[in-house]
């Protein structure tokens, strides 16, 4: 019943961004450029209200923080209810809505529907991952040079020591381009569904990779922190790739590490 119930969730949310997507009435700061609007928050309220319908007891960590509870459950579900919020403002359509759940800290469903395109990503741990009920599997790609990649700035930026911008350029002299489309769960589901090789970025937050990195994980991927050590969604920081170009793609992280 759960993912029935994520992905009636995530439907319903993603209509309420295509319905209100230019039409946006309240923007404001969470910091210097992270934006929320009133869409994130009728999204996030509309998700959870029908978690809540069936899972009442159930622990809640949503993006906008309104309705997150602390229960005595093993249950919690992780939702950012429009991840892509710049470019929601801007009219670009690459955002979606994304929900992962854990059962005593470990993650076993994520759900993420971009609306514009009518894809949903869906995946159980052990069962594989989905595009439109069809199964997906990671690229067959072996070596950088031929790779795709794609990531992502943290909204703090200017205080990373110009890690990220480091990071950029080492990779890109290295494949055969890397793109940067402002929606962490959507890069994790195109790792996913073979699109593109490999994913990094930190300063996330456990909504923004959940989902998408159970996703890679089930379509037979690999998903660890920049040095490789398991994957934790609360240490806000993830390099997600094929599983065949992971270990260059730390060589490659581990440069700008040690140079700063």
């Amino acid at each position: 019943m759960m993912m029935p119930t994520a992905v009636e969730a995530a439907r319903k949310a993603g209509k309420i961004l295509k319905d209100h997507l230019g039409r946006i009435q309240e923007i404001s700061h969470k910091g210097e450029i992270d934006l929320v609007t009133n869409v994130d928050k009728l999204s996030e309220r509309s998700i959870v209200e029908t978690i809540k319908a069936l899972y009442p007891d159930h622990q809640i960590l949503a993006e906008e923080g309104e309705h997150n509870s602390e229960t005595s459950s093993e249950y919690k579900w992780l939702i950012d209810p429009l991840d892509g919020t710049t470019n929601y403002i801007h009219g670009l359509p690459y955002f979606c809505v994304s929900i992962a759940l854990e059962k005593r800290g470990e993650l076993i469903l994520g759900v993420v529907y971009d609306p514009m395109h009518e894809e949903l990503f869906t995946a159980e741990k052990g069962q594989g991952a989905f595009l439109n009920q069809k199964p997906i599997t990671v690229s067959g790609v072996e070596e950088l040079e031929k790779s795709l990649l794609v990531t992502g700035f943290p909204p703090s930026i200017w205080q990373d020591h110009g890690k990220s911008f480091e990071h950029f350029k080492n990779f890109t002299v290295r494949c055969q381009g890397v793109r940067r489309l402002g929606s962490a769960a959507i890069d994790l589901c195109y790792v996913a569904a073979g699109r593109l090789e490999a994913f990094w970025e930190r300063g996330l937050k456990p909504w923004d990779m959940a989902a998408g990195a159970l996703l890679v994980k089930e379509a037979g991927g690999h998903v660890t922190d920049f040095r490789g050590q398991d994957f934790d969604p609360y240490q806000g920081e993830i390099l997600a790739s094929n599983g065949k170009i992971h270990k260059v793609m730390q060589e490659v992280l581990a440069l700008a590490e040690e140079k700063m």
